[in-house]
């Protein structure tokens, strides 16, 4: 259902691509990133979510497989267990005869055998319930699950005991019927067939889930062994008998119960071994076990806080903190080496004597461990770089403040200095002052991709809106505009919010740098308009009001205009007259070329014949 779910959403996605395409090629530029930006994001969650739900989807399925098997095969193993019991329940009755218990003797070896080719399902699928034991999440089947394991171990423990007591009374009621030797050779035949598999030279060593079947089955053994300890003394009693009631050569007799005597001792002597053997093995497989998990844990943890450290601090002190405890991790990294190594030396301990069964699983888990021991060892010297790459870069950026900070000192120093100084009356000279001011600018624009790069590299503060373009002032080349343009218009980005950092050197100098660049800016100005009043006096020295005039009929009669009605045009108030001011603003604000100082001059000679108003 919720992946018919998700596969109805495919049309939405597809739509908002399409949309997002139109409107990527209609919109403006900043627009289209944000649009390829949301679009790009749309596009890979979409992806994750599918990916995720197909993963889900299998992890299910992989799930139904492995339950529908252990459910169909513990079923399956119950229900002849079952039967197996009923049957065994069943066989009550045992024959007087010899022939008959002979009969009943071999029909319960051949369920013996049955039971026996029983013995891998019964371990497959104990094995498969404790995995789906280990794995599962839901405390309710948490619990199904070992009841299950519970029922299944105790029914097969049940028709193993009832075998082994149907076997022992067949055997008794083989030997109360007279058939001596028949009985002794069973029972000699079983202690040959069950020695083997006690040697010592059998491995008990593994994995912990190997070594407690093997107990398990042990535990079986013994049970077994207790109940033919009655059968071996009816056998003693009644050799016993039979060699003081006949009055034939009975030494057969004595040799075998002197064989089975010595079979039972030794057979008890290696099942009391084995038990010890066990019992170290199980020691040895917990050990290793908790050695292996206490490791991946601990790997676990650390790979989780180095992948997942954040971004790393702007201050220094906070940096060579992080640097310190890194280098703590690090010598407990090393520390855990010789657990790593500890551990595998004793997983290759254990491969060199355990069971074949367990070869696969004590590799896979030294090759576990020594993988995940990699990956951590890999990310910590990751880590251990970034850190010392950052140190070196704050380092470096500190270093650069304060060489920046010295030299806007001297800057605002020189630049007061010169303020100071009375600027000359000369052309070349002003001009050779504004050449050294542009020189001193230029290299001030050199410097300021460093300031950015400083400002860009510390914490800024929480703002409703990240500023998009620099705030750092920049420097124009030239004197283009000098004219009629107050200083204030060419700094009106000294009007935003100020940049403020956690670090007060960098407010500093942010502060400092506006601060000079305002200066610079004021100092450009001053010689500028200097510069252009010495132009100007030079210009009026040699004015001549005649060439003046026929310039600008000439002017007039370009624009097939008349003075006349230039002038009733800036007389204002119709009055017949024009004021000085009215002459030279009129004359200025008519794009003519000319200076005010000329207009001034002019001004003054119409004034003195009398033309205009007072």
């Amino acid at each position: 259902m919720f992946v018919t779910e998700v596969n109805s959403h495919r049309e939405h996605i597809i739509e908002l691509d399409k949309a997002g395409t139109h409107l990527k090629y209609f919109s403006q530029k900043k627009d289209v990133v944000l649009i390829k930006n949301l679009l790009l994001s749309v596009q890979g969650r979409w992806e994750k979510l599918v990916q995720k739900s197909v993963e889900r989807g299998r992890l299910l399925d992989d799930a139904r497989k492995r339950t529908k098997q252990f459910h169909e095969t513990f079923n399956k193993l119950m229900e002849w267990l079952d039967e197996s019991e009923r049957t065994l329940d069943s066989e009550v009755e045992i024959a007087n005869d010899p022939d008959k218990i002979k009969t009943q003797l071999a029909q319960h070896k051949e369920f013996q055998k049955a039971l026996g080719s029983k013995h891998s399902v019964y371990d497959t699928t104990a094995r498969t319930g404790r995995a789906l034991k280990d794995k599962t999440s839901l405390r309710d089947d948490h619990q199904k699950l070992d009841d299950m394991l519970c029922e299944l171990r105790d029914k097969w423990d049940t028709v193993c005991g009832k075998s082994v007591e149907r076997q022992n009374k067949l055997e008794e009621a083989l030997l109360f019927s007279g058939q001596f030797t028949d009985a002794l050779q069973a029972l000699i035949d079983w202690l040959y067939k069950v020695e083997p598999q006690l040697a010592e030279d059998q491995p008990v060593h593994g994995d912990i889930d190997l070594v407690l079947h093997l107990i398990d089955n042990h535990k079986v053994f013994q049970k077994e062994l207790g109940k033919r300890t009655v059968g071996v003394q009816a056998l003693k009693r009644s050799a016993r008998e039979l060699i003081e009631n006949t009055h034939d050569d009975s030494s057969w007799v004595k040799v075998q119960m002197q064989e089975l005597s010595t079979r039972w001792e030794t057979v008890c002597n290696l099942s009391v071994s084995k038990q010890g053997r066990l019992e170290q093995a199980l020691c040895q497989a917990e050990e290793f076990h908790s050695t292996v998990h206490i490791l991946l844990e601990w790997l676990a943890e650390a790979e989780q806080s180095l992948r997942f450290h954040g971004s790393l601090p702007d201050e220094e002190e906070t940096l060579l903190g992080q640097i310190e405890q890194h280098k703590e991790f690090m010598k407990k990294l090393e520390e855990k080496r010789v657990s790593v190594n500890k551990a595998t030396s004793m997983g290759e301990a254990i491969i060199s004597i355990c069971h074949p069964d367990s070869i696969t699983t004590i590799k896979h888990w030294n090759t576990i461990i020594k993988a995940r021991f990699e990956e951590v060892q890999a990310w910590a010297r990751q880590h251990q770089q970034r850190l010392n790459l950052a140190l070196k870069e704050l380092l470096a950026t500190q270093e650069l403040l304060e060489t920046l900070l010295n030299w806007l000192q001297w800057a605002e120093a020189n630049i007061s200095n010169k303020d100071m100084e009375i600027l000359p009356q000369e052309i070349e000279e002003i001009k050779t002052l504004i050449a050294e001011h542009q020189v001193f600018m230029e290299e001030m624009t050199r410097k300021q991709p460093d300031v950015d790069k400083i400002t860009k590299t510390h914490k800024r503060k929480a703002a409703a809106e990240p500023p998009i373009q620099s705030q750092i002032p920049v420097l124009n080349k030239g004197r283009t505009g000098r004219k009629r343009s107050p200083t204030q218009a060419m700094y009106a980005s000294t009007t935003q919010t100020p940049i403020e950092t956690k670090n007060p050197r960098v407010n500093l100098l942010v502060s400092k740098w506006q601060h000079v660049w305002l200066l610079a800016l004021d100092r450009r100005r001053k010689l500028n308009d200097a510069l252009d009043r010495l132009e100007e006096l030079k210009e009026f020295a040699n004015f001549d009001f005649d060439v003046w005039r026929k310039r600008y009929m000439r002017w007039m009669n370009h624009k097939k205009s008349r003075v006349m009605d230039f002038f009733r045009r800036i007389d204002k108030d119709q009055d017949g007259k024009v004021t000085r001011q009215e002459f030279i603003e009129g004359i200025l604000s008519s794009k003519f070329p000319t200076s005010r100082l000329e207009m001034s001059a002019v001004a003054d000679i119409f004034d003195r014949d009398g033309l205009l108003s007072t």
